[in-house]
């Protein structure tokens, strides 16, 4: 009886006190730790999600969603100063950035696709977007199929160029492209008329339009060619680092405050003066309500 009690004891012992291993850092949040530093990905011209300010300082709706992320990481590290660092990163660069432990969490305007995540871990969706086409009002195009034999420029590495270029082919379109490195630069490309249309996620081409010297010559054309949901990068298999990470946006999502970061980048006024005016869709308020998960 007295072997059997104690066999018992130590059992409920072993359940009752965690592992040693389970309070051990690992991976990013070990990586963060021990340097003391978090570095964070950011764009430069992803308006109103992550972009320059006219201090050159890294401003958004991804930028203050990321700054909340940080700040759970701190109660979970116990690093309550710890330093933030800022890397700029283009569509080209994020992953690989991302993947050899140069950037610890991208916070831009990435679609989360499942190609992409056999390199990355993505966060939970805090926006959903479609492919649609930028273009002057004077050019008088209304779709992709009046592109035909015209110059679209897209920016290098994202979901848009390889959905536009796709189009083009399948449907024998003979669209000639330009290759750009940001947003920025295509929305050069079509602003000095060397290309026709600007082929990208239509949030990103309101927000260039509302940064634009005339407003009112451009125009945002066409059905969506895509479903495009964005959502944080970190590093692939740190399940410690995205339970992280999806704590802080489930919290943001169940006390409205991410309602209020979105009302605060996309209908009111952005720091430059400029105003998006765009509501937030039902579908974006469906994956808000479903992804608020409880602790």
């Amino acid at each position: 009886m007295l072997r059997t009690f104690l066999a018992a004891l130590l059992a409920f012992a072993a359940l009752a006190t965690p592992p040693a291993f389970a309070q051990e850092l690992t991976g990013t949040l070990k990586k963060i730790k021990d340097s003391g530093t978090i570095t964070i990905g950011h764009r430069e011209t992803s308006i109103p999600f992550s972009y320059l300010n006219e201090k050159q300082q890294p401003i958004g709706y991804s930028m203050d969603i990321c700054a909340a992320i940080v700040e759970e990481i701190k109660k979970e590290i116990s690093a309550p100063n710890l330093n933030v660092k800022f890397n700029p990163v283009t569509p080209q660069t994020r992953i690989p950035l991302i993947s050899n432990g140069t950037v610890d969490l991208e916070c831009g305007s990435t679609t989360n696709t499942l190609t992409r995540q056999k390199q990355v871990g993505f966060a939970p969706i805090t926006f959903i977007t479609g492919t649609k086409l930028l273009v002057k009002k004077s050019a008088k195009v209304k779709s992709y199929k009046d592109l035909k034999g015209k110059t679209v420029v897209v920016t290098q590495g994202t979901t848009n160029e390889r959905i536009i270029k796709a189009l083009s082919d399948k449907e024998n379109l003979g669209i000639k492209f330009l290759n750009a490195k940001d947003h920025g630069e295509s929305f050069l490309a079509v602003e000095s008329g060397r290309a026709v249309a600007f082929s990208m996620d239509d949030i990103l081409l309101y927000g260039l339009i509302a940064k634009s010297k005339s407003p009112k010559d451009y125009e945002v054309v066409g059905d969506y060619l895509s479903y495009d949901p964005y959502g944080m990068m970190y590093r692939k298999g740190d399940e410690d680092m995205g339970v992280v990470v999806r704590r802080a946006i489930a919290k943001l999502m169940a006390s409205g405050d991410l309602e209020k970061l979105y009302n605060k980048w996309f209908m009111e006024k952005l720091p430059s003066g400029e105003t998006m005016g765009v509501p937030m869709s039902p579908m974006l308020k469906a994956a808000i309500f479903l992804q608020a998960l409880p602790e």
